[in-house]
């Protein structure tokens, strides 16, 4: 019993230090990019090192394993990447200043805040989205089009998934509240692999089981092309 709790205790040490080297990779591979088109490409390299981790064997990852998983990922994904997270930032950047002309400025009484509750159900669902949407898009060899249809429908058919991602991304921001300094340690790496955890674990798309055990690092992104 001692032997199995150390392991188990070594699995997640190793774990949380693949985490917090996501992020270091995540915050130098942005800067690196000069923000505006590094950002994309990390958040995309994250989600591809966790694919990787998730479907691999033995998920003792090393830092420099991690590392290196991550700046190819990273270089591989600068343009498509940006390609796929410049709309998804324009969407949000739309919803927010919706948000903010509705609640600080005389809309008209009730309608004003029938559309104050209307936009916040909807950058619930479309922060949903937004989580999914990168993890599929990791796991997918398919067009950006493709990942948001398919997104939408898990979004809406398979609500054990978006909920347990609504949960933890909540719970992931009151933990940043409370602490701090795991938002500076960890940063969005702790989000894209929760996301992750969840599709893997409850989403049932084909290729997608955290029980699979077939190696992640030489195994391409799947397709739907002739399916």
């Amino acid at each position: 019993m001692l032997s199995r709790f150390a392991m188990s205790y070594e699995r997640l040490c190793r774990t949380v230090v693949m985490i917090f080297v996501v992020n270091a990779a995540m915050v130098f591979h942005t800067l690196f990019g000069a923000v505006l088109v590094g950002f994309f490409p990390s958040i995309a390299a994250a989600h591809t090192c966790y694919r990787s981790w998730l479907l691999d064997e033995d998920r003792s990852w090393t830092v420099k394993h991690t590392w290196k998983t991550f700046h190819r990922a990273w270089k591989q994904e600068l343009a498509s990447a940006n390609a796929f997270g410049w709309p998804l930032g324009l969407c949000w950047a739309l919803l927010i200043f919706d948000y903010w002309v509705v609640n600080w400025h005389d809309v008209g009484g009730h309608i004003g805040i029938a559309v104050s509750g209307a936009l916040v159900v909807l950058i619930a669902v479309f922060g949903v989205f937004t989580l999914l949407a990168w993890v599929l898009r990791s796991n997918f060899e398919e067009s950006g089009l493709w990942v948001a249809k398919t997104t939408m429908q898990m979004v809406i058919a398979r609500p054990l998934s978006s909920l347990m991602i609504t949960l933890l991304f909540l719970l992931n921001v009151w933990v940043w509240y409370t602490w701090p300094g795991v938002l500076v340690v960890f940063g969005l790496s702790i989000p894209a692999f929760l996301s992750s955890i969840v599709v893997y674990s409850y989403a049932r798309l084909p290729g997608m089981d955290i029980h699979s055990t077939v190696s992640g690092a030489k195994t391409p992104r799947y397709t739907t092309e002739g399916k």
